[in-house]
Parts: C-alpha cells; structure tokens; sequence
C-alpha cells in the first residue's frame, strides 16, 4: 500500500468516525459505518475479576485512598452509582451472548466510563486493563452519563438553593476561604465580575 492510500484511508477513517459517534449520540448501531468489526476475545469474565479484586474484593489489593484518587470519589459513592444505573437502566446489566458467555459486568462498564471522565482518557485507553473495546466504551460513557442524568439530575444537577450556599460558606469560612462557594477543582461557578483578563480561565 502506497503513502498516498494510507492517507486517504486514515481520512476516511475520521469521516467514519464523526458519523459513528453521531449515530451514537442518536441511539444508533454500534458499529462503525464501512468497517468489518473484527471480534477479540479479551476476556471480560477475567478482566472483571481483576478490577473486582483490585478494588472491590473485602481484601482489594488497592486501598480506599488510593481509590479515591484514581476514581475521584469514595468507593462507597461509586457503588452506589452503579447500583442506582443498574436499576435503572438494562443496559447495565451483565449480558449473556448466544452461547452463553457472560458480557461485561456493571463494574467494568462504570469504571470506564468514570476513568475517561476523570481523567479525559481516550476511549481505547482503557481497553488493557478494564478489557473493554473502543466502540464499547464510547457506548458506555454515553449511556452512564445519560444515567446519571436521568437519576441523581434533580437533585445533584440543579441551580443551589438558599440553604446550599449557607452550607458552602459554611464549609468555606471552617476551611479557612470566608465567602467562597465552591473551589477550582470540585465544583465550578459563574463570576459575574471576573477581570477581563482571565476571561476564559474561570468559570
């Protein structure tokens, strides 16, 4: 194959993309346009029990700090999602295909959806160690985040009332910051009065 057919393979190959996702986004097939879809045996049932162990087990191998830092929230927060998503919500539930092999559980497909939020991971990122493919994973995400939405949106996801901010200045005033309603790294408010010249770098 030339340079040049690599090229426009590589271009058509973006096209695709950009078709697929919004076919994603609109609830379309999970297959990408134009493209066999080559099947990998990566081992869902083994790749389960790894992260299970890991994180979930009565003994994990990693500890409840360490958790925190790579999930971004306390592990008893993070099953409750999941518990909350797989009630909610059939496509997380642990699958069988035709022929009985057991699909993804609700662990993995939460684990990655959360590892490429919280760290703006790539979709084929997470593919080594979590054992789910790219497509998968995009289709994972759009679906937790949909998830999320629909249950916890009305009471997580809505405008603070009077009481919320007399919590968080609360809170900000015992931390040493007196009248700060929320930092930099957890939670994100509109400044009014913001200097033109950090336009841009708050929000």
């Amino acid at each position: 194959m030339s340079l040049e057919d690599i090229i426009i393979a590589e271009c058509t190959d973006d096209d695709h993309d950009d078709q697929y996702f919004k076919a994603l986004m609109d609830g379309g097939s999970s297959t990408r346009q134009g493209r066999k879809r080559a099947h990998i045996d990566r081992g869902h049932v083994e790749g389960h029990q790894r992260l299970f162990d890991d994180y979930f087990s009565d003994e994990p191998v990693y500890t409840e700090y360490q958790f925190r830092r790579r999930f971004r929230m306390h592990r008893h927060v993070f099953l409750r999602i999941v518990q909350a998503l797989e009630n909610h919500s059939e496509y997380f539930h642990t699958r069988f295909d035709a022929v009985g092999r057991r699909g993804l559980s609700p662990l993995q497909k939460c684990t990655v959806a959360m590892r490429m939020l919280a760290y703006g991971a790539p979709a084929d990122y997470v593919d080594e160690y979590v054992r789910i493919g790219e497509t998968t994973a995009i289709e994972c995400l759009v679906n937790f985040v949909r998830g999320v939405n629909d249950i916890f949106g009305t009471e997580y996801l809505r405008r603070p009332n009077a009481g919320d901010i007399r919590r968080l200045l609360q809170m900000g005033e015992v931390r040493g910051f007196p009248g700060m309603l929320g930092s930099i790294d957890c939670m994100h408010w509109e400044w009014k009065n913001c200097p033109v010249a950090w336009k841009g770098q708050f929000m």
